[in-house]
């Protein structure tokens, strides 16, 4: 004790910059690991086998924004699921597009499907709420109006709900269709290394800090119960996570219930993207940090902590990052410096990282066949996405502390990438073996 006390503050800070992601990345290597080999190893992820009386009526609501080169392509993709009693509920949010045009046409062609018209731009959770009002099944599956939902999927996600009666919500699999881009192939490591690797450790210690919004299903009832989704929360489906499991429902993921999605493969999107995700996930700390001190809580504790932990860590690279460069203009004192060149403990972290996509992508592959070609383009992952991501965490906070409070949180076009990725994933239910 009296060895830390007596530890100076740039020994601290620069251990600190180093270890927590060390340790983060080996605790979810760890984790995603026990739950391959436990849970996911043995199970049959091609030919679910589930009987007429355990395919309840499920309800898919689409939020539409200016969706025109993709929505034909995703609602004629939901006609094909194996899946006996569904429907489709397109929300168009006020798009300037021709995407309510579209699916005007799709009405006709399509009787399962209902589309629904905003006159103007309110943003995903309006659309939500309005759709899940009109919807006539037990259970509401939520996606993006750019994914293809693998055919399975449905039989997977809906599984969970069958025996267990406090099961609010399962996510399933986002999975990278537009792969031609630089920026497109380090996100099919990143998604499975952060979303399916993470997703999967935290599901072995007990609770999830997110759904992912492009395929989540809820229970009807749960919905109800917690007054469906928020409509100033920038990231709806943290909100929604979190709003279900402090009022006691579980939330669960499961990989086999695919989705194959677009991802932004400019660096203004992506910035823009990540900055939303970091700006939603700050809001949620803010909102729910009273009830971290009740008892029903406490297996939400440590992702409330990682989380502001996480954001500490953003602000002291960001500082490490300054002092590297000051180093430059003016002689900064021995303790306090920085090499620009990597030295061990950079170089241990570096490897760290690209393990930990290594151990993400081959737990995937199983899914993903191509998935491993994508895994040489990883070698930069470390260097963009911290640097994005310590970017977006410093602007993040002091945005949602000047944001007015009950803004309603409205629509941006997405950027859904340069090539749309029509080329890469045309067939999706052949790319399972």
């Amino acid at each position: 004790m009296n060895h830390f006390l007596s530890t100076d503050i740039p020994t601290l800070l620069f251990g600190f910059v180093f270890y927590y992601p060390f340790f983060m990345a080996w605790l979810w290597m760890l984790g995603g690991l026990i739950y391959f080999v436990v849970y996911e190893r043995h199970d049959d992820f091609t030919h679910p086998d589930f009987t007429q009386a355990e395919t309840p009526r499920i309800s898919i609501i689409v939020p539409c924004y200016n969706e025109e080169p993709n929505v034909r392509e995703v609602i004629a993709h939901l006609q094909n699921l194996n899946y006996p009693n569904y429907e489709v509920l397109a929300v168009n949010d006020g798009s300037h597009d021709r995407t309510g045009e579209i699916l005007n046409e799709l009405v006709e062609q399509y009787p399962s499907l209902m589309a629904i018209h905003q006159d103007k731009n309110q943003g995903k959770a309006v659309g939500l709420n309005t759709a899940a009002q009109l919807a006539t099944g037990d259970f509401i599956l939520c996606m993006d109006g750019d994914a293809l939902l693998d055919p399975n999927a449905l039989h997977f996600l809906v599984s969970h709900f069958i025996d267990n009666p406090h099961m609010a919500a399962v996510t399933g699999n986002p999975r990278i269709r537009n792969r031609t881009s630089l920026l497109g192939r380090m996100q099919v490591g990143e998604f499975s290394s952060t979303v399916g690797l993470i997703k999967r450790c935290q599901q072995v210690f007990g609770r999830l800090f997110t759904v992912s919004g492009v395929i989540a299903l809820f229970r009807k009832s749960a919905l109800e119960e917690v007054g469906y989704w928020s409509v100033d929360m920038l990231t709806e489906d943290i909100d929604i996570s979190w709003k279900l499991q402090t009022h006691g429902w579980e939330i669960r993921y499961e990989p086999r219930a695919l989705t194959w999605i677009l991802t932004p493969e400019t660096l203004v999107g992506l910035y823009r993207q990540r900055l939303r995700w970091s700006k939603g996930g700050v809001q949620t700390v803010f909102k729910y940090f009273p009830a971290m001190f009740t008892p029903r809580n406490r297996m939400m504790l440590p992702l409330f902590c990682e989380y502001v932990v996480s954001i500490f860590w953003a602000y002291c690279m960001a500082f490490a990052f300054v002092l590297m460069f000051a180093d430059f203009f003016f002689p900064l004192p021995i303790k306090w410096q920085i090499s620009v060149v990597p030295v061990w403990n950079g170089m241990v972290l570096g490897v760290t990282c690209l393990l930990q996509l290594l151990v993400s992508c081959l737990i995937d592959r199983r899914y993903d066949r191509g998935i491993m070609k994508c895994y040489l383009w990883t070698i930069w992952y470390p260097l963009m996405f911290w640097l994005i991501n310590v970017v977006t965490s410093l602007v993040a906070v002091p945005s949602v502390l000047l944001r007015r409070q009950g803004a309603r949180a409205v629509w941006v076009s997405p950027d859904r990438g340069i090539q749309h990725g029509k080329s890469d994933h045309r067939n999706i239910s052949k790319k399972l073996p």
